[in-house]
């Protein structure tokens, strides 16, 4: 029935938190798929214990979430950061949010268990000691309910219907998930869940909150004006 993607690059750290959180619903109907762009760690040997697929693809978030999608089997597919936390209640609710998916039974699974054309996200909390990482997420959730577009930190999920209307994910180094949600956009609304996903602050941290804000402002801000990703991808 679902079928949820994990792409991982390093993440021992991690990966197994990200894991554990959603190990109640395998089996009846979900599996869990983990994709590794070439970790030099523990990452693959740690998810195998957690998940019912580990494979490995070329690195690059686009391409290994791609490739997971090509080994799924579930009509429903979810794309969840390797350092993203869901809540118990994130699965009822995409259930709940998915036309039609209230009524499904656990037990359903197949191709033809979703048809709708449909994708949303999560709201997001960040994780972490400064204070500022709080403002950060609010303004997210709120530019996101705004715009339209989702982040991959805000935990992705879309019917397969939909994933295949656009191509999958545009196999580009960075904004792979803004211009997802443009396409998804074209076709549909997303669906805006209030339950928060939590993610890790360590990217702000380790590089400063506010260079971290200012930096993403004007890469978003250069693609949204027709800047290419690669060259984006080099400034980041």
């Amino acid at each position: 029935m679902l079928s949820i993607i994990v792409p991982a690059l390093n993440e021992a750290a991690a990966i197994e938190a990200t894991l554990q959180a959603v190990q109640a619903w395998r089996g009846d109907g979900l599996e869990v798929i983990v994709v590794d762009g070439g970790s030099s760690d523990a990452t693959m040997p740690l998810a195998r214990a957690l998940a019912d697929h580990v494979i490995t693809a070329p690195r690059g978030r686009a391409q290994q979430m791609n490739a997971g999608a090509a080994l799924a089997s579930g009509s429903l597919l979810w794309f969840l950061h390797a350092d993203t936390i869901v809540p118990k209640s994130a699965l009822g609710a995409i259930l709940h949010a998915i036309p039609g998916g209230e009524s499904l039974p656990p037990t359903v699974s197949g191709q033809g268990a979703f048809e709708n054309m449909a994708w949303g996200r999560f709201d997001v909390t960040i994780a972490g000691r400064a204070a500022m990482l709080r403002v950060v997420a609010w303004m997210m959730n709120l530019r996101s309910r705004a715009t339209g577009i989702a982040t991959g930190d805000q935990a992705m999920f879309m019917t397969r219907a939909a994933f295949a209307a656009v191509g999958g994910f545009p196999v580009q180094p960075l904004m792979e998930d803004i211009e997802m949600s443009r396409r998804l956009g074209r076709l549909v609304a997303p669906l805006c869940l209030r339950e928060r996903v939590v993610t890790s602050g360590r990217r702000w941290e380790e590089r400063g909150v506010w260079r971290t804000i200012f930096l993403m402002w004007r890469l978003r801000f250069a693609y949204f004006r027709g800047a290419r990703a690669a060259d984006l991808a080099r400034r980041y």
